[in-house]
């Protein structure tokens, strides 16, 4: 197993994500299955174990705490979130932190983060009233967190806002969880972020590494280049040995729901072979091939043009996203939006387009997006049913 060092701490590069726990017909927990993938990571040299407050419905953490029971509590890392990002009402964060403990059955937790710090959620987070991070600092001041962080999906723009608050108030994270794969190093500019961490000193936590199985299942004329390489390897195994390499990475996530997932990763971890730059070429080929994308440069000429106030660059970015791939990240950072500027608010005026020096049809990528947009997951009302049944 490959580990990486963290402030004295031995950490397994492979972390197991309990996201996605495998499902029984009825879309139960299959807790059998479970137990027996926590408990064979763990004896193969997994030791750290990321979890949270809405992962299947509250029912995570209980089963990650009962499967971990069996072996000494100085031997793993659990990694827990506080889900300001959920649009509680109301929200009581101290409610929440100390159910989180019980349903652990623990005295401390390794790593804490702030869930999914986003566009949308943002005032949340920096709130000085509702005092989150200063609660939860003094909380690692006291021992029962050990290390403080955040994980987002947010656009760079707004992690730069999120670390430029964290400095002026003199709040100290010491490690960030963030998307990343080598799709995402183009289509959510993972590029910029990680040069952000790694400016403000910050280790890099990885999570959806093969982008929610997509990168786990490639077409076959993808398979068949990649084949060429090194014939044999797994198509998930091609996206972890990408981020092997991405300076700053200490923790690389998976949401391991069947043996031959878990096999497979403690495999390519096992061996943890960087790639070759040739390598490296052909993976970004193979993903920018799998984007329809807007040449947007995101020169903001058309924006002063705009009479409905729409932020066309950031229209334009979740029009790839969805175009890829219709899931949740979208429909969170749309909601940071005021909806009056949504794009079906577009007039179909022609007056971004008359301005945009890549030529973009931008009324009519607008229309497409909100079809897209009402198509796609609405986050609010997910936090609503979150809520309802998760209640601390």
């Amino acid at each position: 197993m490959e580990y990486r060092q963290f402030r004295g701490l031995r950490i397994s590069a492979l972390g197991f994500g309990t996201m996605r726990y495998p499902l029984k017909e009825d879309r139960s927990i299959d807790e059998e299955l479970t137990e027996k993938l926590l408990k064979t990571a763990y004896e193969n040299g997994v030791n750290y174990f990321d979890t949270a407050w809405p992962y299947h419905d509250g029912k995570s953490e209980g089963i990650l705490a009962k499967s971990l029971s069996l072996y000494p509590r100085d031997t793993y890392y659990i990694a827990d979130k506080m889900p300001g990002h959920q649009f509680m009402d109301p929200f009581e964060p101290e409610k929440i932190f100390e159910a989180q403990f019980k349903r652990l059955g623990t005295e401390y937790i390794d790593f804490y983060l702030l869930h999914n710090v986003n566009d949308s959620c943002l005032d949340t987070y920096m709130d000085e009233e509702i005092g989150l991070i200063r609660y939860l600092s003094g909380e690692r001041e006291k021992g029962r967190i050990k290390y403080l962080g955040f994980s987002t999906h947010a656009t760079v723009e707004c992690l730069q806002k999120f670390l430029d608050y964290l400095d002026e108030h003199g709040y100290k994270m010491d490690f960030v969880q963030i998307q990343l794969n080598y799709l995402d190093w183009i289509l959510q500019n993972g590029k910029k972020k990680v040069e952000m961490l790694n400016e403000h000193g910050l280790p890099i936590w990885v999570m959806e590494p093969c982008r929610g199985g997509k990168l786990a299942n490639l077409s076959e004329k993808d398979e068949d280049v990649l084949g060429i390489l090194e014939p044999g390897k797994s198509d998930a195994s091609w996206s972890f040995r990408w981020l092997m390499d991405v300076p700053g990475v200490t923790v690389i996530l998976s949401g391991m729901n069947s043996m031959e997932q878990l096999m497979d990763n403690l495999a390519t971890f096992n061996e943890a072979r960087p790639l070759s730059e040739k390598e490296k070429e052909v993976l970004s080929s193979i993903a920018r091939g799998m984007m329809n994308s807007v040449p947007c440069t995101g020169c903001r000429y058309c924006v002063d043009h705009c009479p409905m106030g729409i932020d066309i660059p950031f229209m334009m970015e979740r029009y790839n996203e969805y175009s890829f791939d219709n899931t949740l990240i979208p429909a969170v950072l749309m909601e940071s939006k005021d909806k009056n500027t949504w794009p079906d608010a577009c007039i179909k005026c022609g007056a971004c387009a008359a301005m945009c020096p890549q030529h973009i049809e931008i009324p009519k990528k607008m229309e497409e997006l909100s079809v897209m947009v009402s198509k796609g997951v609405n986050w609010r009302e997910l936090c609503k049913k979150r809520n309802a049944i998760g209640k601390a």
